[in-house]
């Protein structure tokens, strides 16, 4: 089973502080460190951890900082399609700041990958064995393409709608699963009223509320020790969508499952640093699953 995920990647710089700097004032960094970043492509590294094959459609190109994010992605288990390879420009390019205290942290960006659209590649097999598809909307004519195709073959459709984007409108009508923060505002009817089968919000430590046709729930984030928060909500999608693909059809199921690898990844610092502790904890549960 895989998981095909569509969206943004970029190159993050992260810089591990004492505290947050002052305007105008210059502090010397913890830790340095530099990975692939982007919502989908956080959550694609995640997928690849807990032992599912993740398929990443983004653009990156040939400018040379790319070459920091395809390492990154190959390392952990990522199989990439890059859709702009002839690209030039570099890649968008994230500064962050963690903040050593208590894992929070500050993020500079800019979310437009390549001004070109994307379009879904000819490649064969790219939806053989998909069990869920995972969108965040940063191509918009990939998001479609991509959603296009798995509501004609079948397969659920996730979106992190992390914010409200125009090519929602459109996008929406398609989704199976949509996973938003409890700030997610949409313009006009609420998700729930636009038809989608199932809503979830999140809201930081808070229970993660739940709402479908027939039913509704929260379910508890388990507390864990913050010590790093970058890209938690990223990771927390990518469970989502591991779940969707391998859990069976409990919505419940699916929210534990991504609470708790999100409640794993903070506990961690560093980017990839959690990724060892994922395939631990999924290689336990498949013995226990086994006894």
């Amino acid at each position: 089973m895989r998981v095909l995920l569509a969206g943004l990647c970029t190159v993050d710089v992260v810089q591990r502080v004492a505290a947050f700097p002052e305007p105008g004032e210059k502090v010397q960094s913890l830790r340095v460190d530099v990975a692939a970043g982007g919502p989908a492509t956080n959550a694609a590294v995640t997928v690849a951890a807990l032992g599912t094959g993740a398929t990443l459609l983004t653009a990156l190109g040939a400018h040379p900082l790319a070459a920091l994010a395809y390492a990154d992605l190959s390392a952990y288990g990522v199989d990439l399609v890059d859709l702009a390879p002839g690209k030039t420009e570099p890649p968008p390019v994230s500064a962050v700041v963690v903040r050593d205290g208590d894992g929070e942290r500050t993020v500079v960006s800019r979310n437009a990958a390549t001004d070109e659209p994307l379009f879904l590649p000819t490649q064969p097999g790219l939806f053989d064995d998909v069990g869920a598809v995972l969108l965040d909307g940063h191509h918009p004519e990939l998001a479609l393409a991509v959603a296009r195709e798995a509501r004609r073959r079948d397969i659920p459709v996730v979106l992190d709608a992390g914010s409200w984007k125009p090519v929602l409108d459109e996008l929406l009508p398609l989704v199976d699963v949509a996973a938003c923060a409890q700030r997610f505002s949409a313009p006009g009817p609420t998700l729930s009223e636009r038809g989608i089968p199932v809503v979830i919000t999140t809201a930081g430590p808070d229970p993660v509320c739940w709402r479908t046709k027939e039913d509704s729930g929260q379910v508890a984030v388990p507390k864990a020790e913050a010590r790093d928060t970058l890209g938690a909500g990223d990771v927390w999608h990518g469970a989502l969508a591991h779940a969707v693909a391998t859990l069976g059809r409990s919505v419940p199921g699916w929210i534990r499952e991504a609470n708790a690898v999100a409640a794993e990844r903070v506990r961690h610092i560093g980017p990839r640093s959690w990724t060892g502790a994922a395939g631990s904890r999924t290689a336990k549960n498949a013995e226990e699953g086994e006894q």
